[in-house]
């Protein structure tokens, strides 16, 4: 297995094992490997010659110090876990210099106010930082196909996004979220939950099972105050946000449409851990 901690090596790498016909799939993460990493990697080995993933912890994209420095950090364990699926998958593991070149900073992007909702409401700047270390990725491995898992779903419409506006030539596909036996869905947080906790967790996934339930007679601002009474009762969470968007747009449904998709996503903390889900509601 080769694991490239400098952009100039992988590069120089790639353009020995390129042919005209080469397509490479590429999975970007922050490390903390668990099943919905891999089966993003599994997708791209069925579908690409060459499969590399990232492991990089991105710090532009963080507004919580405390959150960045207690992020888990992996790598001896993540490379095995690679290793154990596909030798032949390249790992880009660099550090922040060798990405940021000594200026630590993000670009700014006009995201057609995808990156105003949810998250970006919550997590001022987090969406240029996420632009910035991927919009850097792609120029550096230059992917055929990228792969992103679909809980981060907001995410995946914002580098949608970039990508149209960059005019970048890569297919960004979105996966199915993998989840726990008791639904809560994966996530390298849920490594700083305690067992107790990531039991108790199940409740974000119910809450959005019983919202998708509901939305068929009952109007997303009455699912929204449902929601907002049950977590105040739960004494062990808090919730950031609930919200029924249009999937297009991102922006809150005021009115149902037959014409239009709409998806359900919420953020709760767990003891000061942060978990995001979503689900369709069409």
């Amino acid at each position: 297995m080769l694991i490239f901690d400098r952009q100039v090596a992988l590069k120089e790498h790639l353009k020995s094992i390129s042919y005209p016909k080469t397509t490479i799939g590429f999975v970007p993460t922050m490390g903390a490997l668990h099943q919905g990493h891999l089966s993003l990697l599994q997708e791209s080995l069925q579908n690409n010659t060459i499969t590399i993933i990232s492991i990089f912890v991105n710090p532009t994209q963080f507004n919580n110090n405390e959150d960045l420095a207690k992020y888990p950090r992996t790598l001896e364990s993540d490379v095995q876990k690679i290793k154990s699926l596909n030798e032949s998958i390249l790992v880009f593991a660099p550090k922040v210099d060798d990405i940021y070149e000594g200026k630590t900073i993000s670009e700014h992007f006009d995201f057609d106010g995808l990156e105003n909702q949810m998250e970006g409401a919550f997590r001022p700047g987090h969406f240029d930082g996420v632009g910035t270390i991927v919009k850097r990725l792609f120029e550096i491995i230059q992917p055929t196909n990228a792969y992103f898992g679909e809980k981060d779903f907001q995410q995946l419409q914002i580098v949608r996004k970039m990508v149209e506006k960059e005019q970048l030539p890569v297919n960004v596909v979105g996966c199915h979220i993998f989840r726990e036996s008791n639904g809560l869905a994966m996530s390298s947080r849920n490594e700083r939950l305690s067992a107790h906790e990531k039991q108790k967790s199940a409740i974000i996934y119910q809450t959005l099972l019983d919202a998708k339930a509901k939305f068929g007679t009952k109007s997303a601002e009455n699912i929204k105050e449902w929601v907002a009474n049950k977590f105040e009762r739960e004494t062990d969470f808090k919730l950031e946000y609930f919200q029924i968007a249009d999937e297009a747009t991102l922006l809150p449904c005021l009115r149902k449409s037959k014409n239009r998709k709409y998806r359900a996503f919420i953020a709760v903390f767990v003891n000061n851990i942060r978990l995001i889900d979503t689900i369709s509601l069409n």
